[in-house]
């Protein structure tokens, strides 16, 4: 069901929600200037600010609109480890990798680009091979074919001489060829030295010095100093209940040239899905399977059997919002009108921190599956994943806090929205969801009541702001 027949004109409308973050990993108080804490809060807060302005301009921009805008705004600024503020490999280079994935509304839902040294905005190129893919894949449009390359001469082959007529059915797309498409799509190219950054080089050469001397046993990764090894990103929510997810990075400090991280695996960095509670049949897809009704249902089924039995005030509502599973904040329905009703869950996440260890575990879409398939609400599968102890942290074993694996954190949106037989919207609810297990993360979002709200560590600061505060922060950008 595509996004126009999801929505009606009658039906109200789906709030629409926005999280970005700025990498995690070793981020602590100790390490963490008070000059670098205000500029990074600064940064963040007018991103989401101005992002927050975006969404709710009259054109109502989609989840994938709204996503790859705010990760623009942290590809264009240095304090990011992506696009402008890149680390760089063992060689001295940048090579850029960037993501988007939606719930629903584009046939490849997920594309990337990676191995990238010349695109200004990666998350870009990401965006447009996605927004292609109904062109590609049909092979309508952009398929003109250049001369065969002779075998003896196919070594030489330049890199303008590449044949990329489109993406075709690809949903990642490496280097060269990648770069190509970019030009074809006409988007901003830069020379390298846009790229560079005294702070990323100083990082690069400090971490290869403290490799070679012994002290630390990687030149990824610091004990003492917080060496960028995660992302940026953003995950967003539109009116018509799609959620979108989009990841851009650089991946590790000092990672080799040629390294491939989780930022543009599909399942691994990144993940966005929805699926219909009760929508399997007793015949399939699988019926080897019992069909048990997940957490989720029963607690539905448990509100519509009781009936209403207390009504929150709108403070204390609020309160236990985050206390309890969602479904318990539905309204009543009754059950002659619940059997024409269909709940739609939605979630997408971005992560970051030690890639290598998102790609063990599979880290986004397995939030997806513990949630879907194990009957929890996703904020619990994330923590399950990401949080203090989840599988992240397992995946390192005895080398964890030693070498920089397992670190990372993801943050998310999940949805729940009831539509009646036209599509119309009956009920709707959404949650910002994040947790890590590294000492901090970077991240800002907007919360239910449209407050702007910056955290770096666990439930130590993070204030409410107005956002009419932040406006206009970084336009100069």
């Amino acid at each position: 069901m595509d996004c126009k027949q999801r929505r009606s004109s009658s039906s109200p409308r789906i709030k629409p929600r926005l999280i970005i973050h700025g990498g995690a990993g070793n981020i602590k108080p100790t390490n963490l200037t008070p000059e670098r804490y205000e500029a990074v809060r600064a940064s963040l807060l007018g991103m989401i600010a101005k992002t927050h302005s975006y969404m709710h301009d009259v054109a109502s921009p989609s989840a994938l609109e709204v996503a790859t805008y705010a990760v623009t705004l942290l590809e264009n600024d240095p304090l990011f480890n992506a696009g402008k503020g890149a680390v760089f490999t063992r060689d001295g280079i940048q090579q850029l990798e960037a993501s988007v994935m939606v719930s629903r509304g584009h046939a490849k839902r997920a594309a990337g680009a990676l191995g990238l040294r010349h695109v200004r905005n990666p998350i870009l190129l990401a965006r447009a091979i996605l927004e292609r893919g109904e062109e590609d894949l049909w092979g309508r449009k952009g398929q003109g074919h250049k001369d065969s390359t002779s075998t003896s001469d196919s070594h030489n082959l330049d890199i303008a001489d590449l044949d990329v007529p489109s993406a075709q059915g690809h949903t990642l797309v490496f280097g060269s060829a990648a770069e190509t498409l970019a030009r074809n799509y006409g988007l901003e190219f830069a020379p390298t030295s846009y790229f560079f950054t005294q702070t990323r080089w100083d990082e690069h050469v400090r971490g290869l010095e403290q490799e070679k001397s012994g002290k630390q046993c990687s030149a990824t990764w610091s004990a003492e100093e917080y060496l960028p090894q995660g992302t940026t990103g953003a995950v967003a929510l539109d009116s018509d209940g799609v959620v979108c997810c989009a990841t851009s990075t650089g991946g590790l400090t000092n990672k080799l040239t040629g390294r491939v991280g989780d930022t543009p695996i599909p399942g691994a960095g990144y993940w966005a899905e929805e699926w219909d509670e009760g929508s399997q049949s007793p015949e399939s897809p699988h019926p080897t399977l019992p069909r048990v009704k997940n957490f989720w249902e029963r607690g539905v089924e448990a509100v519509r059997r009781t009936g209403s039995i207390l009504e929150f005030g709108g403070a204390l509502r609020g309160l236990m919002a985050d206390c309890l599973p969602t479904p318990f904040f539905y309204t009543p329905l009754t059950p002659s009108a619940s059997s024409q009703l269909t709940t739609t869950r939605s979630f997408a996440t971005s992560g970051t921190g030690n890639g290598d260890s998102f790609l063990r575990v599979n880290a986004g879409r397995t939030v997806a599956a513990i949630a879907r398939w194990g009957g929890r609400s996703c904020a619990q599968a994330l923590t399950a994943v990401t949080g203090p102890g989840g599988q992240l942290q397992q995946s390192a074993g005895d080398r964890w806090m030693k070498t920089g694996e397992g670190e990372g954190g993801m943050i998310g949106i999940e949805s729940i929205v009831v539509r009646d037989v036209q599509g119309n919207v009956v009920r709707a609810r959404s949650s910002i969801i994040q947790d890590h297990n590294c000492p901090g993360m970077f991240r800002a979002w907007v919360d239910d009541n449209d407050k702007a709200v910056f955290q770096v560590w666990h439930d130590v600061e993070g204030r409410r702001e107005d956002m009419s505060d932040w406006k206009g922060e970084k336009d100069g950008m």
